[in-house]
């Protein structure tokens, strides 16, 4: 960090090589309060555009993002280190998810009569969604733009206004998003970015924004809900895991071996939702850890995956790695010299004990644990043995539902991974240590809004039950319909 004509900055890197890409100006305090000031004042305007005014703009933002879908995809290489494609397909999912918000945000907020039951039946009764008003969101570095746009996108849907503090570590993508939304912004101050390091985050949770959005480590996750808790702010906290597959007997051993290890080693590991660690029954074991060893002997690190976007995160990958071969882990490939200065090779270590680094605490590199068990329930109960509760993967051919309802996380992919990221329908986050609160889907939009109940009177009847003169007849009436109704006991 440096100081520049009294304007702090700070510099992006580029991983491969530590080289400094740019230097960018921290939002200070003062500027992230101006910033959310402006929200608020654009978000009544934004409000009033309704479902198809917001519906127009944000699918008009769509085309710009796939129009320039080559330029985001490398500038999102850059800053992080992924492959180019991997980049892309990053980039194409966030477009999918903005374009289903876009499109269902009228259908699944629109207001909605519900029953007003016997006693008030000449009432109407109506819940309505209002959005908050200005949504704090704060992004994190190893998928820059489609973890962001999963709260950017649905609370833009909802009708709120947005202030987004990317990443230190890929902070150009979060200009490019701005500068691409005002290309078709129908007024300023919509959409709005940051930029800093960790302070300007905190910044932003203490200004006057009316919910925060926040993507990052457990430990800075429980103090932006603090800080958020002193103004009664609502908060949704998506945070680490340590996610279980499991393989089961009857599981297809070549298709689960492929799909585990590219969930594992895509994106240097550095994928909340990534496989970590594997719970493969003693029937299949022997092939299923020959197959994975075989495949991942054929991945090359700068050609398959990326250096380590955060430098810092080679010393936790070493401390695990470390930490297991200390407490009698096996190496199926890699060993305690797999951590390059800016890469890591491929590491998959056999018979982990439990109490290891790298089955109880989030690794984010490319590392695998795979332990036997005796059986499908020992699975089950050693991959609940965490306090993360993010994702799993489950492989069995006959089995999968009964074993996936049984995972204590939020998604759970079958004879699959991480496929529900990919879907614009179903609600993303997790439970535990991982965080509360969902984007995405229908789930995601609610998020971001309020219910609100309206109560009114459809016809006048002649007994009032609300006034001081409120009749003995009306008391014997309401008496005798809850007895009428609710007596009888039910055998």
């Amino acid at each position: 960090m440096n100081g520049t004509d009294s304007l702090l900055t700070f510099a992006s890197h580029d991983p491969k090589t530590g080289e400094v890409l740019k230097e960018f100006h921290i939002t200070d305090q003062a500027n992230v309060n101006a910033i959310v000031v402006d929200a608020r004042l654009a978000s009544l305007a934004w409000q009033a555009l309704g479902f198809e005014g917001r519906k127009r703009v944000l699918l008009n933002w769509c085309s710009v993002l796939t129009e320039n879908l080559n330029e985001i995809g490398s500038l999102i290489a850059t800053e992080t280190g992924k492959p180019v494609g991997d980049a892309t397909l990053e980039a194409s999912l966030a477009i999918g998810h903005l374009a289903w918000a876009a499109k269902n945000a009228g259908r699944v907020l629109k207001s909605h009569v519900r029953p007003s039951g016997i006693l008030m039946f000449n009432m109407k009764s109506e819940v309505e969604r209002s959005p908050m008003g200005v949504v704090g969101v704060i992004g994190p570095w190893n998928y820059p733009i489609f973890t962001p746009m999963g709260s950017i996108a649905y609370a833009l849907a909802a009708g709120n206004t947005v202030v987004f503090k990317p990443s230190q570590f890929a902070p150009a993508v979060g200009d490019w998003l701005a500068h691409s939304f005002a290309t078709i912004a129908p007024f300023p101050n919509i959409f709005s970015v940051i930029q800093g390091l960790g302070d300007t985050g905190q910044f932003l949770t203490k200004s006057k924004v009316d919910k925060i959005s926040f993507t990052g480590s457990t430990r800075t996750a429980k103090l932006v809900a603090a800080t958020c808790a002193e103004r009664m702010i609502p908060v949704v906290l998506e945070c680490g895991g340590k996610d279980p597959v499991i393989v089961a007997q009857d599981a297809d051993i070549n298709k689960a071996a492929e799909n585990v290890l590219w969930s594992a080693m895509s994106n240097a590991g550095q994928t909340c939702i990534g496989a970590e660690r594997v719970y493969v029954v003693e029937e299949v074991a022997d092939a299923f850890i020959e197959k994975i060893t075989a495949l991942a002997k054929k991945i090359e690190p700068g050609k398959n995956y990326g250096p380590a976007t955060m430098p810092s995160q080679l010393g936790v990958i070493q401390s695990h790695i470390d930490d297991a071969a200390a407490k009698g882990a096996k190496f199926a490939l890699g060993n305690t010299t797999s951590v390059g200065e800016r890469y890591v090779e491929p590491v998959i270590m056999l018979d982990v004990p439990e109490g290891s680094l790298a089955i109880t605490d989030e690794t984010f590199g490319p590392t695998l644990t795979i332990n036997r068990t005796a059986s499908i329930e020992e699975a089950i109960s050693l991959a609940n043995a965490t306090r993360y509760g993010l994702a799993a993967s489950v492989w069995s051919k006959r089995h999968g539902h009964h074993i996936a309802s049984q995972l204590q996380c939020g998604m759970v992919s079958i004879n699959s991974v991480i496929a529900f990221a990919a879907i614009a329908s179903v609600p993303f986050g997790g439970v535990k240590d991982s965080g509360y609160g969902r984007i995405h889907g229908p789930e995601g939009l609610m998020e971001f809004t309020y219910p609100r109940t309206i109560i009114s009177p459809r016809f006048k009847i002649p007994i009032e039950f609300t006034t001081f003169s409120r009749t003995r007849f009306a008391d014997n009436f309401i008496k005798t319909l809850i007895k009428f109704l609710h007596s009888k006991v039910v055998g």
